[in-house]
């Protein structure tokens, strides 16, 4: 990977849906062929895995964010995995982590009523503790 392709890499999270003759222009590669060869040379080594887009979650009506370190009770992880799939409307993330916790669990929420809610389900499973964003 040479300093051409990180250049695509950056545009491409900028911009995913960018042309490539845009693109080829940007990272200074002549013709679209030569833009659109080393997109494909990423994706087949699996550099670039996929494209997506990024949402605006506060707009979206889920302006609580925040991070959980679960501490689980048990080596039994069943259940907690068994309650978050019926909470996928909140959960972005489940991290298994080291240090003082197991899992680092980011969710967003429409408010703080049913942050609440969720963490009086959530302490049936584990423990928690709980941080806010206050800004991104």
């Amino acid at each position: 990977m040479d300093n051409t392709d990180r250049m695509i890499i950056k545009e491409l999270q900028d911009n995913g849906r960018m042309k490539m003759k845009e693109l080829g222009e940007r990272v200074h590669l002549t013709g679209q062929a030569a833009a659109s060869s080393r997109v494909q040379k990423l994706e087949d080594e699996g550099i670039i895995e996929s494209y997506t887009i990024r949402v605006n979650e506060k707009k979206m009506g889920y302006p609580v964010h925040c991070f959980l370190t679960i501490i689980t009770d048990s080596l039994h992880h069943q259940p907690y995995f068994a309650f978050l799939e019926t909470k996928q409307e909140y959960v972005r993330n489940n991290y298994k982590i080291s240090g003082e916790g197991c899992y680092l669990l980011e969710c967003r929420f429409p408010s703080n009523e049913e942050l609440d809610g969720f963490l009086v389900q959530l302490n049936k499973h584990v423990s928690y503790k709980l941080s806010i964003v206050i800004r991104e």
